[in-house]
């Protein structure tokens, strides 16, 4: 099952003994200071966590699968990566094929159900 931001709020409440606005706003805050950060192509860096960066990726010519002879020129872009901590990296390396796509499984038997909280403006 998809961990969703409704799931930490609840657990984050229920461990800390938070009221669960209080904890959503925290997170929200948080999300929302991450968000901006990385739009304006800052380094977001979280130890233990990961760090979220843009990069830039190179312009390149694509096809399309439709009429593939004709060439689509797809231009330069600002896309943003993720890369884990040590401390993440290390126990995902200990996930095996067959529990990731048990968890897969279950997820897409669950209807894959993300929430869809609309972003503040």
């Amino acid at each position: 099952m998809s961990l969703t931001k409704r799931d930490l709020v609840t657990r984050i409440s229920l461990e800390t003994g938070l009221v669960q606005q209080q904890v959503l706003d925290v997170v929200q805050k948080t999300l929302d200071y991450i968000a901006q950060s990385v739009a304006k192509g800052q380094k977001v860096e979280l130890r233990n966590f990961g760090v979220f960066e843009v990069k830039i990726r190179k312009a390149r010519v694509g096809r399309n699968p439709n009429s593939p002879e004709k060439d689509v020129p797809i231009p330069q872009r600002a896309v943003v990566k993720f890369k884990p901590g040590k401390e993440m990296r290390d126990e995902v390396i200990k996930l095996t094929p067959e529990q990731v796509a048990a968890a897969n499984r279950e997820d897409a038997a669950s209807g894959g159900e993300a929430e869809s909280e609309s972003q503040p403006g």
